[in-house]
C-alpha cells in the first residue's frame, strides 16, 4: 500500500488536473450535442467533488495515524 502522504499527493493533482483542465473540457465538448456536453462536463464535476471527499478521508486518516502514534509513544 503506497504511504499515505503519496495518495494525498496524488489525489491533489488529479483535483488541480481536473479544475485546470475546465475551460479546455468545454472548448473539447463544445461540437457535441448540448446532452452529451452536459454529461461530460456533469461528470467532471462529479470526480472532483469525489476527489475532494477522497483528500478529506485521505486527510482524516493521516490525523487519526498522527494521534494514534503519539498516543503509542507516550
Amino acid at each position: 500500500m503506497l504511504p499515505i502522504e503519496l495518495r494525498i499527493d496524488r489525489a491533489q493533482r488529479l483535483l488541480r488536473m481536473i479544475e485546470q483542465d475546465e475551460p479546455l473540457l468545454a472548448a473539447r465538448v463544445a461540437p457535441l450535442s448540448v446532452e452529451r456536453q452536459q454529461s461530460a462536463k456533469s461528470y467532471a464535476q462529479q470526480l472532483a467533488m469525489l476527489t475532494r471527499a477522497e483528500i478529506n478521508r485521505l486527510l482524516e486518516e493521516k490525523s487519526f495515524a498522527e494521534v494514534a502514534e503519539a498516543h503509542a509513544a507516550d
